[in-house]
């Protein structure tokens, strides 16, 4: 019988789901996906995690709960990091132990550490560390993980051209309202869990589509093009997300199609609280572009989210018809 390995619904799962599912599913396992985001998994994950944590692994925890008692195994991997000379938050690291010291009758942990800082070739050795889980042949655990990498970069292209990583693991499919008089271009900028997680931004994507909004996120733009743009900082940006943020950021500025920007950030987290205010201070000061924080934690009212996505898109219609010439701040 195939054991079955539970993922969480969170944090690199909007990110990594493809890679990790045909990995597993290659080597016999059968995957369990915790549910979507509701307000129980909400309201478990917020009593059984310290409240000094971010919302996003607040959210973790309820989803480790929704599967703790349907699965054999959890997948929680160590991440330190996934890219080459870059960190990502501590939480991720220390993420294994959090749960495994505050949940109590949990299945085995899969807690591979993924540590790409010094070479990507760390990325197959963690991969053999996990596959080992269900097989004892290398050469199985490789075939697994080459097709696992095929599937990634389909993902990876389809996102590239234009689909939202929500849409492709989503059962929703967000659509354009075509009967708009104005179509907006609005880049979103923010960790790919808080951008995705419909329940978390209160569907902010889908509501934004139905006012007539045309949405590009920093997973659409091209990597070298991040690159490029982060040599514009007096120093290296060390955290991954930080790097593709900024880079991102600095070149969504100098398009002539996006009318706006809105950052997408969680209370309480430290990465967002210093990489946004980078972005917004290079926003005021080199461009008039308009540019909106949206900070969003544990209280599910919607009619503060709703107000702000409305009055934002409304003024840049007003400002496009009426006052093209003038800043939108100042």
């Amino acid at each position: 019988m195939a054991k079955k390995v539970g993922i969480p619904r969170g944090l690199f799962y909007y990110q990594y789901y493809p890679l990790w599912k045909t990995f597993f599913e290659e080597l016999g396992a059968e995957i369990v996906v915790s549910d979507f985001t509701n307000k129980q998994i909400l309201d478990s994950g917020v009593k059984s995690c310290v409240d000094e944590a971010c919302l996003p692994v607040k959210l973790f925890y309820g989803h480790v709960l929704n599967l703790k008692d349907k699965v054999d195994y959890l997948f929680i991997p160590r991440f330190t990091s996934i890219s080459k000379g870059e960190y990502i938050c501590p939480k991720f690291g220390g993420l294994p132990d959090m749960i495994r010291h505050s949940l109590k009758e949990l299945p085995e942990i899969i807690d591979t550490e993924v540590n790409l800082r010094k070479s990507k070739k760390n990325a197959f050795k963690a991969a053999v560390d996990v596959g080992n889980y269900f097989s004892s042949d290398r050469h199985v655990i490789k075939s697994a993980y080459q097709k696992a990498l095929n599937s990634y970069r389909e993902f990876r292209s389809n996102v590239r051209k234009g689909v939202l990583p929500g849409d492709i693991l989503s059962k929703r499919r967000g659509v354009l309202n075509k009967s708009s008089d104005e179509t907006v271009n609005i880049a979103i900028i923010g960790h790919v869990y808080n951008l995705y997680d419909n329940y978390m931004n209160m569907d902010m994507i889908y509501k934004l589509r139905s006012m007539g909004v045309n949405i590009t996120t920093i997973e659409m733009l091209d990597g070298k093009v991040i690159d490029e743009k982060n040599q514009m900082l007096p120093k290296k940006m060390f955290w991954n997300f930080g790097r593709k943020a900024v880079g991102g950021a600095f070149h969504i500025m100098e398009r002539e199609d996006i009318d706006g920007i809105i950052y997408l950030m969680s209370f309480g987290c430290g990465v967002d609280s210093f990489v946004c205010d980078l972005i917004e201070r290079k926003v005021r000061n080199t461009k008039d572009i308009p540019f909106t924080v949206l900070t969003i934690d544990e209280h599910s009212g919607e009619a503060g989210m709703n107000t702000r996505l409305e009055a934002f898109i409304d003024m840049i219609r007003w400002r496009n018809r009426n006052e093209a010439d003038v800043p939108a701040y100042g």
